[in-house]
């Protein structure tokens, strides 16, 4: 058990080799798993210079098909040109060295990244900025690229420029766009997704889960479902359907869906919203 005061503001966790990994906005601890599946009590601190958190404090990592680690670090503000390329980007880690490296960039807040069990190729889900109107832009579905950049701060989705921002400093916002990388799949502002994971066995193998955690600012809500993403034969994402639903009626929300597991076909959703851990059994 780790105590929040060892490790404040502690969100992302993985584990590979018996060991377990866990971040906060600053810092990357790893632990030794016990055989009884807790953890050691002396942690080895692998970094501790992340960029610091702002808007977008929570990171998520995990280890890819490669043996890399991933950093997923959102944007500091909700619409800025960022100062720190570490930030509003995905980050790979070395684990031989723990050295890192900009791995994509113009990534607004990609919480949740998968890769697709087959083609090994990596893909996230980006939230969308706020205060510009109930439908844009769009949430979107990334395939995620060594040295992509997905346009944030200057355009969102299939790279629809941001008009409402200055010329970036020695180009146009349409000159600077053409270099970018677009969205694959595109959904409704503010619908906040905040985890993706893949199905990596069984009759859904190939497809994925989003959880949508549910708009708070719009005038209609949108998102609170989780849904499935299908992917063809040749690993390009298609098209989604409703996967798990029900936590909204009309504007009445009744949880918020958060995180997903799919572990030996059987799905795990958490819903912060009431402190409860879904469990959905695949044939």
């Amino acid at each position: 058990m780790i105590r929040v005061a060892d490790f404040p503001g502690v969100h992302g966790i993985t584990s590979k080799d018996n060991f377990m990994y866990l971040c906060n906005n600053n810092k990357v601890l790893r632990y030794p798993l016990n055989p009884d599946g807790t953890l050691g009590k002396v942690a080895d601190t692998l970094i501790k210079d992340l960029p610091s958190g702002g808007q977008h404090a929570n990171r998520t990592m995990d280890f890819g098909p490669d043996g890399k680690l991933y950093i997923s670090v959102g944007s500091v503000c909700n619409d800025c040109k960022e100062s720190d390329k570490e930030t509003a980007a995905m980050l790979q880690v070395d684990p031989q060295t723990w050295k890192r490296t900009l791995y994509a960039s113009g990534l607004r807040n990609t919480i949740g990244f998968d890769w697709h069990p087959d083609s090994k190729e990596m893909w996230g889900v980006d939230n969308g900025g706020d205060t510009k109107g109930d439908d844009w832009p769009p949430e979107e579905l990334n395939r995620i690229v060594m040295g992509g950049n997905y346009g944030f701060p200057f355009a969102y989705g299939k790279k629809e420029v941001d008009k409402s921002r200055e010329d970036p400093m020695g180009n146009t916002k349409e000159g600077w766009v053409k270099q970018t990388q677009p969205s694959v799949l595109e959904f409704p502002a503010h619908s906040a997704p905040i985890a993706f994971a893949f199905f990596d066995k069984g009759v859904n193998k190939g497809d994925a889960l989003i959880c949508w955690h549910g708009s708070w600012n719009r005038e209609k809500p949108s998102g609170y479902k989780v849904q499935r993403i299908k992917f063809d034969g040749k690993g390009n994402a298609v098209g989604s359907e409703d996967f798990l639903s029900g936590f909204l009626i009309g504007n009445e929300r009744f949880g918020r869906p958060a995180g997903v597991v799919i572990a030996d076909n059987t799905v795990y959703i958490s819903d912060d919203a009431n402190g409860i851990i879904y469990c959905l059994k695949q044939n």
